[in-house]
């Protein structure tokens, strides 16, 4: 089981900036696809971004595309989420999510490895 940890998140006003990152504890990270989700308080999970194995493929949710950047670095073993002009309805909290093999896919149920997750609060 590959084990995530997020952090990077805080209190920002509309407009600002975040820069949240994922540690991951092991080598089979290379072979993932790695995403990003989000949950705000009494709404379900959902998609925010995904990033290829390669780092060559992303794929977005249209409510943040232009405003956020998912990046991964293999080396390291990290994958962040650059999130610029932050708006309220951002405040959730974000998870960093893990997808092994070749399946593409934004559906949550692909993803078998979470982190706890990290708070982002935006303020208006």
């Amino acid at each position: 089981q590959l084990q995530l940890v997020e952090s990077g998140g805080g209190l920002v006003q509309a407009g600002g900036s975040l820069r949240l990152s994922c540690a991951a504890s092991a080598l089979t990270f290379v072979w993932c696809n790695m995403g990003w989700f989000r949950q705000a308080p009494g709404k379900e999970r959902e998609f925010v971004a995904v990033i290829s194995r390669t780092g060559d493929r992303t794929d977005y949710v249209d409510s943040v595309k232009g405003r956020f950047t998912i990046d991964r670095d293999n080396t390291k073993r990290t994958v962040s989420l650059q999130m610029n002009n932050l708006k309220p309805e951002d405040t959730a909290v974000y998870y960093c999510a893990a997808q092994i093999g070749s399946t593409w896919s934004r559906s949550r149920t692909d993803f078998t490895s979470w982190g706890q997750g990290t708070q982002v609060t935006v303020s208006s």
